[in-house]
């Protein structure tokens, strides 16, 4: 059959452990350099599924999906700098000496005339199923992760010439036989390695790295239980669908789940496994533009799961109130409800960055308010974060260099809620006046009135007041009160680089991100990053990001990132 000469792509010494399987993933999907993309014939949306949908298992962890288009190589090759040019080509030509140069095999000679416009990738995780209550996964059956690969063949004619005198194994020998009718070739004698090899329907090459997740494919397609069948998958992936995507992605949330709780020592609590059996899936679209990187993600609930999501897309009116030099914003509907969720989804959670009870002791210690009740009770409406340089000739050697603005809309579905956030206000001015030996001072900005803290050591700390009638203003640091109040004409929203970054399709948006990387990473020394990180920060000039709630059981992301370009 001649389909050994694509093993080499598969081969390793030993299994992935699920570490670093999602580490990879990770970083695939945030480099813009791997995803997946489905495909199957006959169903309803396969315009929009990708090859392998039909043949990969529902169980399947995670699969992704590259695109063969050099074209679309040479473009991602454009964009970045010196540094990050080089780094991808560094990386590009030990993938291919690795997968095909040391094995005697040119990818543009003898891959790139039969196979398909795009090869998926997936790992399956372990069956865990057999194991009673009383049974513990070893690390050997939790990380016992298998891969498959499909490869479409768009040219059947030259892929048997080609695939007529495959190349001699380094060691061992192929040896042959039959699953439900489809021939199977798979190593045998050969050290570290079991690679096994079918032609499914004269259409698919399915390599895998162990005979019996060969079987597991077959049967998949032969029992329609793959992926494209799975409940929710169609529906929620063909919402990222693009036109010829550079490459897509899926995570099956609950299987990695299981994994990892399954993992001794290091088990999951059971409220988090819970949370995680509610997600269903995340997949995504990534697609080379003009000017940089677009990803459109999706991520949807368990169908059986009783939590919904609460369609409320709110936002997208902060970023005129901004001034056109912010560096960053990030716009919400509800930060209330925003605070719930997290809640919920981080209780008992032990990776979880804050933890919401020690937020709450420490606000309590701090101001002598109740977080929830005093504060967040009122904070129903839109919400933004921005961080807006300070003007140079007010920019003093000790002065803070940019101010962290807040602003909330205080109301709800019954009206304002502006008595309640006054309240609250006053009763942290006096916090910081008897506790901390601030000076509260009344003041204002162009001609509204403000609430001024003073530190001890006489610089101006913090400000607060109002938009309009419900929308609350907190500056911390620089004095930037003044680039807010009044509204100004040349706000954020103008700007080209928010209007080319920030995605507007999501309409209305659940929230909004966007950073101006370039100018950020000119005005503030980010002494934490490595090397590495720096070089990829300096290759991106700014980030955009949309989120919204579509319906109550899926949310949608479209995340755009300009790039620089090199010679």
């Amino acid at each position: 059959m001649g389909i050994p000469i694509v093993s080499s792509v598969i081969k390793k010494k030993k299994k992935p452990s699920l570490v670093l399987t999602l580490s990879t993933a990770g970083l695939l999907i945030g480099a813009g350099s791997a995803a997946y993309w489905f495909f199957t014939q006959g169903q309803p949306l396969s315009r929009n599924l990708p090859v392998g949908a039909n043949i990969i298992p529902q169980d399947a962890l995670f699969a992704v999906s590259l695109t063969t288009d050099t074209q679309q190589w040479k473009k991602l090759r454009e964009f970045g700098t010196p540094e990050t040019q080089k780094a991808l080509d560094k990386n590009l030509i030990k993938l291919q000496q690795r997968l095909l140069t040391n094995n005697g095999y040119n990818f543009e000679k003898d891959i790139q005339p039969w196979v398909g416009d795009e090869v998926t990738i997936a790992v399956l995780a372990p069956s865990l199923e057999n194991k009673t209550s009383k049974q513990v996964a070893t690390d050997a059956e939790i990380y016992e992760q298998s891969m498959v690969m499909v490869l479409p063949i768009k040219n059947p004619e030259t892929a048997k010439s080609i695939l007529a005198q495959p190349k001699s194994l380094k060691q061992g020998k192929w040896i042959e036989r039959t699953y439900q009718g489809i021939t199977i070739k798979q190593t045998q004698g050969q050290a570290g390695q079991k690679l096994s090899a079918a032609l499914i329907d004269q259409q698919f090459v399915v390599i895998t790295d162990n005979d019996k997740t060969t079987e597991r494919t077959i049967d998949a397609y032969k029992n329609q239980a793959s992926l494209a069948t799975l409940e929710g998958f169609a529906t929620n992936f063909s919402k990222t669908s693009n036109y010829k995507p550079f490459a897509q992605f899926y995570i099956n949330v609950p299987i990695a789940a299981k994994i990892a709780a399954a993992a001794p020592n290091r088990r999951l609590p059971a409220q988090v496994l819970t949370q995680l059996q509610n997600n269903q899936g995340v997949a995504g679209t990534i697609t080379l533009e003009a000017q940089g990187v677009r990803l459109k993600g999706v991520s949807w609930l368990n169908p059986n799961s009783k939590r919904v999501l609460a369609v409320e897309n709110k936002a997208g009116s902060m970023q005129n109130r901004l001034p056109s030099e912010t560096l960053m914003m990030l716009s919400g509907s509800n930060l209330q409800r925003l605070w719930t969720d997290y809640v919920s989804t981080s209780k008992g959670n032990p990776l979880s960055p804050i933890k919401p009870e020690k937020l709450r002791q420490s606000v309590k210690s701090l101001t002598n308010l109740d977080l929830e009740k005093d504060l967040l009770s009122w904070m129903k409406g839109e919400f933004s974060v921005a961080v807006i340089p300070n003007t140079p000739k007010n920019a003093a050697p000790d002065n803070f260099r940019a101010g962290l603005v807040f602003m909330v809309k205080a109301s709800d579905s019954q009206g304002n809620l502006r008595q309640s956030a006054e309240t609250a206000l006053q009763n942290l001015d006096e916090v910081v006046k008897n506790q901390y030996q601030f000076k509260v001072e009344p003041g204002t900005v162009a001609g509204k009135p403000v609430v001024n803290w003073i530190s001890p050591f006489g610089t101006l700390t913090a400000t607060h007041g109002w938009l309009d009638q419900d929308v609350l203003f907190f500056v911390l640091g620089a004095p930037v009160s003044d680039k807010i109040v009044p509204k100004s004409n040349n706000t954020l929203a103008s700007t080209l680089p928010f209007q080319q970054t920030v995605p507007s399709e999501l309409n209305p948006p659940k929230g909004q991100f966007f950073l101006d990387m370039e100018r950020a990473v000119k005005s503030f020394t980010l002494n934490t990053a490595s090397p590495n990180q720096q070089a990829l920060l300096a290759a991106i000039r700014t980030v955009g990001m949309t989120t919204a709630v579509k319906d109550n059981r899926s949310q949608q992301y479209d995340i755009f990132l300009e790039l620089k370009k090199g010679k």
